[in-house]
C-alpha cells in the first residue's frame, strides 16, 4: 500500500515544479552568466577549472544546461546531465549539438545511477533547494570512482544577514504567488538593482564583492532570471559553514574543504575514499 508523501517530499515536488516553470521560461544562456570565467569563480580555489579536462563528470540538477556547457568548455570528456523537471526537454535541446559528449537523464539526484565511475560529481545551486539533501550526497558518492571528487555550491548564511532580512519576508509572499506577478516583481527589482550596482563601485555596500565580480556582469535579462530564482522556488536553505561541512562529511566524503565565496556562499569539495562505503559515516 502506497503511503502519502511526507511534507518534505511535497515541498521537494513543488520546488522541482517551480524550477521546471522557470527554466521553460528562461531557456537561453549567454554572456558572463554562461562563461568559463564564472565557472572559475565558483570552483576555485578548491578545484581548478583544469581539473575538468578529460574527466567524466556528473551534474545533479542541470536545468537548461548552463553548467554542463561550462564544464565542456573546460575540457570535460563526458558529462552525465540530470534534470527531474519539465525543463528536461530544454536541457536536451540546448545540448543536442554536443552529441556523444553528453548523456541527459531525467531523474532526481538521489536516484543517480550507481557505478558511473565518475571523476567528478557537481551540484551547483541545487542542494540548498532540497529539503533532505543527504540521500543526494550519498548517491553522488556511489556515482564516483574511488578517489573521485564531489563539488557543491550552496547559499551561505554567514555574510547574508542584511540580504536575508529583506528577502525572507518577500519570499513569504512570492513563493505563493503565480509566476506572472513574481516575474513582474523580479523585473522591477532588476531595474532598481542597476542603481545598486553603480553605487557599489564607490560605497562598501553589503555583498559588494558579489555585485562587482558576478551579478553586475550579467545582462539585465540574466539579472532578472537570478532575482526570479531567489523569489519563486518553494524551498531554499542558507547554510552555515558548519552545516555545509557536515552535509558532505555525512555522505562519506573525506578531505572536505570549504571556500567562503565572495563572503556570501559556500563552495565545498570532498573526496571518495577507496576504503569507505556510502552512508558508513553516521
Amino acid at each position: 500500500m502506497r503511503t502519502s508523501p511526507s511534507a518534505d517530499e511535497r515541498l521537494a515536488e513543488r520546488t522541482i515544479a517551480d524550477f521546471g516553470e522557470q527554466w521553460t521560461r528562461f531557456t537561453t544562456n549567454d554572456g558572463f552568466y554562461a562563461s568559463l570565467e564564472l565557472l572559475e569563480d565558483i570552483c576555485e580555489p578548491l578545484v581548478p577549472v583544469s581539473a575538468f579536462r578529460d574527466r567524466r563528470v556528473v551534474e545533479i540538477g542541470s536545468g537548461t544546461g548552463r553548467i554542463v556547457q561550462m564544464m565542456l568548455a573546460a575540457g570535460a570528456a563526458h558529462v552525465t546531465a540530470t534534470e527531474p523537471s519539465v525543463a528536461f526537454d530544454v536541457l536536451t535541446s540546448n545540448l543536442a549539438h554536443e552529441g556523444a559528449r553528453v548523456d541527459c537523464v531525467r531523474t532526481t539526484g538521489d536516484r543517480l545511477p550507481p557505478g558511473l565511475d565518475a571523476d567528478l560529481v557537481v551540484a551547483i545551486g541545487v542542494l540548498h533547494h532540497i529539503p533532505d539533501p543527504r540521500p543526494v550526497v550519498e548517491a553522488a558518492f556511489r556515482a564516483l570512482r574511488p578517489g573521485g571528487r564531489i563539488l557543491v555550491w550552496l547559499y551561505g548564511r554567514e555574510g547574508n544577514a542584511a540580504y536575508l532580512s529583506l528577502v525572507t519576508p518577500v519570499r513569504a509572499l512570492t513563493t505563493r504567488l503565480p509566476p506572472g506577478p513574481t516575474l513582474v516583481l523580479a523585473r522591477v527589482l532588476s531595474a532598481l538593482f542597476t542603481g545598486y550596482i553603480a553605487l557599489s563601485r564607490v560605497a562598501p555596500l553589503p555583498l559588494r564583492g558579489y555585485v562587482q565580480h558576478v551579478i553586475g556582469k550579467f545582462t539585465p535579462e540574466r539579472r532578472t532570471e537570478v532575482i526570479y530564482d531567489q523569489l519563486k522556488p518553494a524551498y531554499a536553505k542558507y547554510y552555515t559553514g558548519a552545516e555545509a561541512r557536515a552535509l558532505v562529511e555525512a555522505g562519506g566524503f573525506a578531505d572536505v574543504r570549504l571556500h567562503h565565496r565572495h563572503g556570501y556562499s559556500w563552495t565545498v569539495t570532498g573526496v571518495r575514499p577507496a576504503d569507505r562505503t556510502p552512508g558508513s559515516v553516521r
